[in-house]
């Protein structure tokens, strides 16, 4: 499966009903430049500066996502903002039962006091970010540690709380929602898929689901 702007469309599976199906744009790319403008704005606000602060992104899609926030809190703040990219592959509770697709932890600070924003695409059942949150605190002891996301899609499985959320977006089960960016060779785009069309696909995903 692939998205619009990606060169490849679905079809229905039904041999008999051939017929291309596209997944909802919910978010397109002036939409995503404009929520990350206001999370900038709203980590600021909130830290009453960018003093002390340092993102943290999740890879994949998190760690794009922590490059570009830094870049407009720079140019409100002023302040140099350190990012780093995390892997929690060997973090995740399903780590038994699932083999693992490593991806590169850096981080070219000391995490020691600072007040660090953990940076993400989807906020899905908490686990990933519970991952993330182990990581982090065995890297040494933040000030504090804050969560920003661009989508929320519900179905919490942890008492865990995003402090910015760029969408809300209420899913289905059966659904999911896929981040297109720029920096990955594809046209910014937010897009949810439904169950038909992941049926559609043939499989489903074999990475770790975006949780």
């Amino acid at each position: 499966m692939d998205l619009p702007g990606s060169g490849k469309v679905f079809y229905c599976c039904n041999p008999g009903h051939a017929r291309k199906t596209v997944p909802k744009r919910l978010l397109d790319s002036k939409e995503i430049d404009r929520t990350l403008t206001r999370i900038s704005h709203e980590i600021i606000e909130r830290n009453k500066g960018a003093e002390g602060i340092c993102l943290v992104g999740i890879q994949r899609g998190g760690v794009h996502l922590a490059e570009r926030l830094a870049r407009k809190i720079t140019g409100t703040d002023g302040s140099r903002i350190p990012v780093g990219s995390l892997d929690i592959s060997f973090y995740r509770d399903d780590i038994r039962i699932r083999q693992p697709a490593v991806s590169r932890t850096d981080m070219p600070f000391d995490v020691e006091g600072r007040k660090v924003v953990i940076v993400d695409d989807v906020f899905f059942t908490g686990r990933s970010i519970r991952a993330a949150l182990d990581a982090i605190m065995d890297m040494g002891r933040p000030a504090l540690i804050q969560l920003a996301v661009l989508v929320d899609r519900g179905h919490r499985e942890l008492p865990i709380r995003a402090d910015y959320v760029g969408k809300n977006i209420p899913t289905a089960g059966g659904e999911r929602i896929e981040v297109m960016l720029e920096e990955d060779g594809r046209e910014d785009g937010i897009f949810l898929v439904s169950a038909e069309e992941m049926e559609d696909e043939g499989d489903r995903r074999e990475d770790p689901p975006d949780d």
